[in-house]
């Protein structure tokens, strides 16, 4: 697979991004059995101020996020909670699926108020956008229910707990 990192936020190489990225890219296009070694994704890392403004740009939003994706095309289903369209190759046999920005403040935030390692949730986030990517999305109630569920599906083949058990001994 064509993952390309970029690195803005030196305090990602302490996490060890790359490999957990890499890991966690390759279980989403592994699920979907897409052929991994032509599929093509972007990762920034970076941090709060950063996504504040990518958020602000795109989404009009002026705060930071944990995670935003750019598909490189529109594949979402027509229907709440349907399944949407596979990516397909373009002329050279690679498949873009897009882009995908992280910030290191929010999320080392939501592991802490979350009583989860940053690792586990640094995957469950770029699973999360790699979702994003393929047309899946959390709108309508339906199509939540149909990302968790492949969240939740695919960090567990990782050995991974479900992310959106809530750990009541905090």
């Amino acid at each position: 697979m064509a993952l390309e990192i970029t690195i803005e936020d030196s305090r990602w190489q302490e996490v060890g991004l790359e490999a957990l990225a890499e890991q966690a890219v390759a279980a989403v296009l592994g699920h979907f059995e897409l052929e991994t070694e032509a599929c093509e994704i972007a990762l920034l890392a970076c941090g709060d101020d950063r996504i504040a403004g990518l958020n602000t740009e795109f989404r009009d939003k002026p705060v930071p996020t944990n995670v935003l994706s750019w598909p490189a095309e529109d594949l979402a289903a027509e229907v709440p909670g349907g399944q949407p369209l596979p990516p397909e190759a373009d002329f050279t046999g690679e498949i873009p699926l897009g882009d995908i920005a992280i910030a290191f403040e929010t999320c080392q935030r939501e592991a802490v108020a979350a009583n989860k390692p940053l690792a586990d949730h640094l995957r469950h986030l770029t699973v999360h956008g790699v979702l994003h990517l393929l047309g899946y999305d959390h709108i309508s109630d339906l199509d939540a229910t149909v990302m968790e569920g492949l969240e939740v599906e695919i960090l567990g083949n990782m050995g991974l707990d479900d992310p959106y058990t809530v750990d009541d001994s905090l």
